[in-house]
C-alpha cells in the first residue's frame, strides 16, 4: 500500500512538471480499467493520451471564452426559435458551423432594439471558440472609445494589430450611440482593414440608409464601409416587438419618442453585394 501511495504521489508530481494535467486527473480510472479489462502497455498508454489531448482542447476552449470578454454566454439551444422575430433556426445552425470564420466572411444582424440580435451574435461567438477560433466581443461605444484613447495615446496601430489577431470580432450595438467624424473614422478603418482577412459580425438597430448618422453623417464613409461588409455578407434581418419582454412574459412597451438613433428600424434593403435572409 505504501509503494502505491509512493508511487501515485510520484506520477502526479511528474504529471505536474511535464505539464500533462489530463494524466494526472484520469491515470488512476485508467489504471483501474486496463487491470480489468486486460489493456496492453499501448493500450494504456493510448488512452492516458487521449485524456491529455481532450484535457488541453477543453482547456483552450475555456481559454477562448475567456479572453472573447462576452457580457454572458449564450447559446443557440437557449433561444427561442419558436418567437417571431424572423430568424430561422437552419440559417444559425449553418453560421454555428464557422465556414463563413474560415472564410473572413461577415454576418449582419440589423433589426429592431429587443429582438435577440445580441443573443445571436453571442451564440456565434461561442461556437467559433469551441472551434479554438480566437474571439473578441464588444460593444461598438467601447470599441470606439478605445479605439480614441489608443489614439491619443499613439498606440493606435499596436491595438489594430491586436485586433486583427482575433478570428472573429463582433461589434455589438452599432448605431446605439452616434460617433463624430473622428470616432467615425477610426471604427471605419478597423472595419476596413478586416476586410477579407479576418471575419466580423455586426449588430445593429439601424436600417441601412441611417448608417450615415453613425459615421459623423459621413455618406462617403458610411457607404465605404457598407460596400465592403456587404461584400460576401450575410444580413439577416430580425423583426417584430422585444423578444426580451416577451420572455419575461410582460407585453413589450412602446419606446418613448428620441432621437433617430435609439428608434431606428431594421434595414429597408440589403446594401449592395448582400446576402439577405429573411424569414415571414
Amino acid at each position: 500500500m505504501t509503494t502505491t501511495r509512493t508511487s501515485a504521489l510520484a506520477i502526479r508530481e511528474h504529471c505536474r512538471l511535464l505539464k500533462l494535467p489530463g494524466v494526472g486527473r484520469e491515470y488512476e480510472s485508467l489504471a483501474r480499467e486496463a487491470r480489468e479489462r486486460g489493456w496492453s502497455h499501448e493500450d494504456f498508454l493510448l488512452e492516458a493520451l487521449c485524456a491529455e489531448i481532450r484535457s488541453r482542447e477543453s482547456s483552450v476552449v475555456r481559454h477562448r471564452l475567456y479572453e472573447a470578454r462576452f457580457p454572458e454566454l449564450k447559446t443557440l439551444d437557449t433561444f427561442d426559435f419558436h418567437a417571431d422575430v424572423g430568424i430561422d433556426r437552419d440559417t444559425m445552425l449553418r453560421l454555428a458551423r464557422c465556414e463563413w470564420v474560415e472564410q473572413s466572411g461577415t454576418v449582419i444582424l440589423a433589426g429592431p432594439v429587443g429582438t435577440g440580435k445580441t443573443h445571436l451574435a453571442i451564440a456565434l461567438g461561442v461556437e467559433a471558440c469551441r472551434r479554438r477560433r480566437r474571439v473578441l466581443f464588444t460593444r461598438a461605444a467601447d470599441l470606439v472609445r478605445d479605439l480614441l484613447e489608443a489614439r491619443d495615446q499613439r498606440q493606435l496601430g499596436r491595438m489594430h494589430k491586436r485586433l486583427l489577431k482575433h478570428d472573429l470580432l463582433v461589434v455589438d450595438e452599432l448605431g446605439f450611440v452616434p460617433f463624430d467624424r473622428a470616432g467615425g473614422e477610426v471604427l471605419f478603418n478597423v472595419l476596413s482593414e478586416r476586410y477579407e482577412r479576418r471575419a466580423t459580425l455586426v449588430t445593429s438597430n439601424l436600417a441601412f440608409s441611417e448608417w450615415p448618422r453613425v459615421f459623423g453623417n459621413d455618406e462617403k464613409l458610411a457607404a465605404a464601409l457598407l460596400d465592403r461588409l456587404a461584400h460576401h455578407a450575410e444580413v439577416l434581418t430580425t423583426k417584430g416587438s422585444s423578444y426580451r419582454m416577451r420572455k419575461r412574459g410582460k407585453p413589450a412597451a412602446t419606446p418613448p419618442p428620441g432621437p433617430p438613433l435609439q428608434g431606428a428600424t431594421p434595414p429597408s434593403g440589403p446594401a449592395p453585394g448582400a446576402h439577405t435572409t429573411t424569414v415571414e
